[in-house]
């Protein structure tokens, strides 16, 4: 069946401010949960801060004050969200437990929305940065085994592999490079406009969590290994964020954001396995039913045209968290050795990459070249989890 939330009536605004009874949510099991549970409150989070700074950036060039304050009273509600969803998380989780989370986001949402988008450029866009998290991933697990002395099964579960992508300290990149062309507004399907945000969204969450958590580690190697890795971050938002036309106006930008809130809460209402989890998801998708329509009046009185020219006549096909092996594998095999020069894609190193390379490395290895060497020395071997056989590339493979 399907379902249009401008059609829909959420929970009327002035009942939404909850009490401190109701923000204290349960949190997630540490041992027991879905790991796609914990993927799913990740992604929750990262879009609701996004709601959040976006609101706040719309009100700093708003000069109308009705205006701004219909913009706060919404911005409350969206700060209630996220702080319900983000104290879903358990608090006994280490930071680097939740930062192997984080990658496992990055790796199987980018992986589907690559794997769902139609158009061939940006989801080009999606298939290099996917292959950049991946070895993140693998990067911050042999970190986990060697300071935590914990494998990053014991988060991941089987569902994501954990073992080299694109190397890590081939991610930096001249900022020139980074840039993609955007989007058309007029002219692209509304599902992509919803992935743009959606992955932008996540993206920024991440680089934000890592400029603040990587100081906290007293570990040489890890201090140095969030700083690096957090750079990247940055390089990926502005990658993503690029994707997105910016001649959309603020007020159509904002009712992207309402709808992508209600098509994610809806995607994962419909795909979530813990009761209490889907229980919140359900209640945020009725408030943010009544945070859309008021996005759509505002869009319909400033704008001067109706919803339904930018948006999708119902929510597409539910986001849904699951494993992407197979399709990994395909994108590391064939496009391990990709960087970007301008706005595309280019298979070899070129001048202004070697210039980067050689002033942000200084003639030293990377931290996260640095990492791998020293969890070999420690464990006796780096930490890998390849359920579906050998590294695709023969370079790659571990030596048995």
């Amino acid at each position: 069946m399907t379902f249009d939330p401008l059609q829909e009536r959420g929970i009327p605004l002035d009942r939404q401010v909850r009490n401190w009874r109701e923000l204290n949510v349960t949190p997630i099991g540490p041992d027991h949960a879905d790991p796609y549970t914990r993927c799913r409150i990740i992604t929750m989070n990262g879009i609701e801060t996004e709601a959040v700074l976006f609101s706040h950036h719309l009100a700093r060039h708003c000069q109308d004050l009705d205006l701004k304050r219909q913009l706060a009273r919404v911005r409350y509600i969206e700060a209630q969200q996220q702080k319900a969803v983000n104290w879903l998380l358990p608090g006994v989780s280490s930071v680097l437990e939740t930062t192997i989370a984080y990658e496992q986001v990055a790796v199987d949402l980018t992986a589907w929305v690559a794997r769902m988008e139609p158009d061939p450029y940006l989801k080009k866009a999606y298939e290099f940065g996917v292959l950049e998290d991946f070895d993140h991933l693998y990067r911050y697990a042999n970190l986990y085994e060697m300071i935590e002395h914990r494998k990053a099964e014991k988060i991941v579960d089987q569902l994501t592999e954990v073992m080299p992508g694109r190397p890590t300290y081939l991610h930096h990149r001249d900022p020139f490079d980074n840039v993609r062309e955007p989007y058309d507004r007029g002219g692209t399907e509304p599902i992509s406009k919803l992935h743009a945000l959606t992955i932008m969204s996540a993206e920024q969450q991440t680089m934000n969590f890592y400029m603040n958590v990587g100081p906290t580690y007293m570990e040489p190697i890890a201090r140095q290994l969030y700083q690096e890795i957090g750079l990247i971050e940055e390089e990926h938002v502005t990658h993503y964020e690029s994707l997105v036309d910016p001649g959309e106006s603020w007020w159509e930008m904002l009712l992207n954001h309402e709808y992508n809130e209600c098509y994610l809460y809806h995607s994962f209402m419909e795909t979530e396995s813990d009761p209490k989890v889907k229980a919140v998801w359900e209640l945020h998708l009725n408030m943010e039913l009544e945070h859309l329509r008021l996005a759509a009046e505002l869009f319909k009185r400033h704008d001067g045209r109706d919803p339904d020219q930018v948006l999708a006549p119902a929510l597409p096909p539910p986001v849904t968290f699951e494993p992407n092996k197979g399709y990994l594998r395909e994108l590391i095999a064939t496009q391990i050795d990709y960087t970007t020069l301008g706005t595309g894609y280019v298979q070899e190193a070129h001048e202004r990459f070697e210039k980067m390379q050689e002033a942000v490395m200084g003639g030293e290895k990377a931290p996260s070249e640095r990492v791998i060497e020293d969890n070999r020395a420690r464990s006796g071997q780096e930490y890998r989890l390849e359920t579906e056989g050998r590294h695709p590339v023969g370079s790659l493979q571990m030596s048995r």
